[in-house]
């Protein structure tokens, strides 16, 4: 099955698009658009899976109150480079109403939930992005047997590149400037 694009995303703007331009796409537009290198990636529609993931991080993950948990909103990482992760921990004081991106130096956490469309993206190119800007956490959720796994990730500043703290089943125990304690359990947020 085809699916013809919208007149207005090909061939695209001029000189190709960048991260100001998601803030002006048309109605149109779908509502979860990211930019990589870029390109505009569309998101798929989410499984049951991701959706419970999201919010148990939403609803458990708390952060001391000069931070704040928020889902599903962008980073701008340079010109070309607008990632949108699923959960982010950020600056309380970056928040505005109206903002729809944060710089990488007000994001504290990054989590991306993995689904079969963005494996590649999750797992390798979106973790060097996010290093390179100097992003200290970053957690990467799978699914093994239907039950969520979280790879938990530490910027090693010499090299700006991740390094891993931990595998986590049944529960995720860590400290990320503040101390994190979430049972792995998506039947307590499935009413």
């Amino acid at each position: 099955m085809t699916m013809a694009l919208p007149e207005w995303f090909y061939p695209g703007p001029p000189g190709g698009w960048t991260a100001d331009m998601l803030d002006h796409l048309p109605p149109d537009a779908p509502r979860h658009v990211e930019l990589i290198d870029g390109s505009l990636i569309m998101m798929s529609p989410q499984t049951g899976f991701h959706m419970l993931a999201l919010r148990l991080f939403e609803r458990w993950l708390r952060p001391p109150k000069e931070l704040m948990a928020v889902r599903e909103m962008t980073v701008t990482l340079g010109l070309r480079q607008r990632p949108e992760p699923d959960i982010l921990v950020v600056n309380r004081s970056a928040f505005s109403t109206k903002g729809t991106s944060f710089k990488p130096e007000d994001v504290h956490l990054v989590v991306e939930v993995v689904s079969e469309e963005s494996k590649e993206r999750d797992r390798s190119t979106k973790p060097i992005k996010y290093s390179n800007a100097g992003i200290k956490h970053f957690w990467r959720v799978e699914q093994e047997n239907g039950l969520p796994v979280v790879y938990t990730f530490e910027l090693e500043p010499a090299v700006r590149a991740y390094v891993p703290t931990g595998i986590h089943r049944k529960r995720l125990q860590t400290s990320i400037g503040f101390d994190v304690d979430i049972e792995l359990d998506l039947s307590t947020v499935a009413e």
